[in-house]
C-alpha cells in the first residue's frame, strides 16, 4: 500500500508555491496554506492597527474567544439557524459523533497562526516578543507536519466532495452503525485487518454516496491511502496497468495499490428499479486474476441501489476468495439529503 513520503510532500509544496492557480486550479494543500496565511494576517494586521503595547495580547485573546465560540457553537450545539451571525442550537443528536480530538487540534492550529501573526506584528512596534514568537513557531512544527500531508491524503483520494462522517445525519439502524464503525476500524488499521467489503444499498436521496465518502474521509485523515471511483471509470481501468493509469492521471496510488477503494454508482436504485450492472457482469469486466486478487485484498465500499441482488454480489466476492466474515451490508431507507 502507498503512503506519502517526505519527497512527495516537497514535490507538492513546490507545485503549490510555483505557478498560477487560475491556470491549474486550487488543491486542498494550496487552500490550507492560504488559509493559514490568512490566519497569520488576521493576527498581524489588527495588532498593527491597534498600535498599543498590549495589542498582541488583545488580538490573541480576541481570536481565542472567537475560535472557542466557533468550535463549541456549531459542534456541541448542532448548527441549525437561518441567521448569519449567531448559532441557534437544534439539539439534534449526531448520527456519527465528530472526532472531537481532531477538530480541537485543527482549532488549536488555527489559533497558533493567529498568535504568531499578532506577536510578529509586535516586533514592528518595538516590543520584545521574540521569545513568544520562537515558542509558537516551535509548537507549530508538529501541526504543520501533520496537516499538510493530511490534505495530500484527502486530495489523492479524489473524493467528489469534502464531507466528514459526522455531517451525515440521516436515519440508520444501530446494527448498521456498528457495521460502519467496524469497517472504519478495519480501514484505519490496514496492517492488521484487510480485505473487508462493505455494501451500501439505497435509493435516491438515501445518502449512500455521502456515507461512503464520509467513511473514506475519516480514513484519509488517519493517513490511509484511499481512492474514490465510479463503476464506469473502474471498468476502463481494469484493462490498464498501474503504469498506464498513472501516465493518464499521476496520482500517488491506483485502484490496485490503495488501502481503501470506494466504488460508486454501480447501480442507481429507486426510482430506477432495474440494475444496470449485475454481479456477473462486474466479474466479467475484471477480466484477469491480477484484478481479482487486487480487489479481494483491500477494503472496498460498494455503493449500489436496491439490495434485492445482494446474494449475487456476495457470491461474486466468494468466487474471488473473500470470506463471508469479511462481507457486510447496510440498507439505507430512501430519504432526503
Amino acid at each position: 500500500m502507498h503512503h506519502i513520503s517526505i519527497i512527495n510532500v516537497f514535490k507538492q509544496l513546490k507545485a503549490d508555491l510555483i505557478g498560477k492557480d487560475s491556470y491549474r486550479g486550487v488543491t486542498l494543500t494550496y487552500t490550507w496554506l492560504a488559509n493559514q496565511f490568512g490566519h497569520f494576517s488576521l493576527g498581524f494586521i489588527p495588532t498593527l492597527l491597534i498600535h498599543h503595547q498590549h495589542a498582541p495580547w488583545i488580538v490573541a485573546i480576541a481570536w481565542t474567544l472567537f475560535e472557542s465560540y466557533n468550535f463549541l457553537g456549531p459542534l456541541l450545539l448542532k448548527k441549525h439557524t437561518e441567521s448569519k451571525t449567531v448559532y441557534v442550537p437544534s439539539h439534534k443528536k449526531y448520527t456519527f459523533p465528530p472526532t472531537w480530538g481532531n477538530i480541537a487540534f485543527d482549532t488549536f492550529t488555527d489559533l497558533c497562526f493567529f498568535w504568531l501573526g499578532a506577536f510578529a506584528a509586535s516586533l514592528l512596534l518595538g516590543q520584545h516578543t521574540l521569545l513568544n514568537i520562537t515558542i509558537i513557531a516551535f509548537i507549530l512544527i508538529y501541526p504543520i507536519c501533520y496537516w499538510y500531508p493530511t490534505k495530500m491524503y484527502l486530495q489523492q483520494a479524489c473524493l467528489p466532495t469534502q464531507f466528514r462522517l459526522s455531517q451525515w445525519n440521516l436515519s440508520i439502524k444501530d446494527a448498521d452503525k456498528e457495521k460502519v464503525y467496524s469497517f472504519l476500524n478495519a480501514s484505519v488499521h490496514p496492517d492488521t485487518i484487510t480485505g473487508k467489503h462493505l455494501f451500501i444499498f439505497g435509493g435516491k436521496g438515501s445518502g449512500k454516496t455521502a456515507l461512503g465518502i464520509g467513511i473514506a474521509t475519516e480514513s484519509a485523515i488517519k493517513h490511509k491511502a484511499c481512492l474514490y471511483t465510479t463503476a464506469m471509470k473502474l471498468f476502463s481501468l481494469f484493462a490498464l496497468s498501474d503504469e498506464d493509469i498513472q501516465q493518464e492521471d499521476p496520482n500517488l496510488w491506483t485502484w490496485r495499490t490503495t488501502s481503501l477503494l470506494v466504488i460508486d454508482d454501480i447501480n442507481p436504485g429507486q426510482p430506477i428499479p432495474k440494475d444496470i450492472v449485475s454481479a456477473d457482469q462486474f466479474m466479467g469486466y475484471m477480466d484477469s486474476e491480477a484484478n481479482r486478487h487486487a480487489l479481494k485484498s483491500k477494503n472496498v465500499i460498494w455503493i449500489l441501489g436496491d439490495d434485492t441482488t445482494y446474494s449475487e454480489w456476495q457470491q461474486m466476492l466468494h468466487n474471488i476468495g473473500v470470506t463471508q466474515e469479511s462481507i457486510s451490508a447496510i440498507y439505507l431507507p430512501q430519504g432526503k439529503m
